[in-house]
């Protein structure tokens, strides 16, 4: 079967095709990519999640004929706190705003 295996750097991606037999996992596909040499920082299961198509999967799931495989590298900021921080940015300067609306 065929399959591809993505690895997102910041700069590039890299994309891999393989053919594996029926019954290949992630892990397996992963591991015939030959990117875990080429890129020893990467941990599958550990600090790299991986996925399929976009979604996530554990490192034993079965792939089928034309999957793509995908490595996605850890993140660097929380969503949450980068929207959290966004949010009171907006609000001190809105209420900035305010303050020199009303002295004028």
């Amino acid at each position: 079967m065929k399959i591809e295996i993505c690895y997102a750097l910041a700069d590039r991606q890299e994309l891999v095709a393989l053919d594996l037999p029926e019954g290949s996992t992630v892990m397996q596909a992963v591991e015939a990519s030959g990117l875990l040499q080429k890129y020893p920082e990467i941990e599958p299961g550990g600090l790299n999640k991986l996925g399929v198509f976009a979604k996530l999967v554990k490192a034993d799931a079965v792939l089928r004929d034309r999957d793509r495989v995908e490595i996605y590298r850890p993140l660097i900021a929380d969503p949450k706190e980068v929207r959290r921080q966004k949010a009171a940015e907006g609000k001190v300067m809105k209420r900035g705003a305010a303050e020199l609306n009303t002295s004028e």
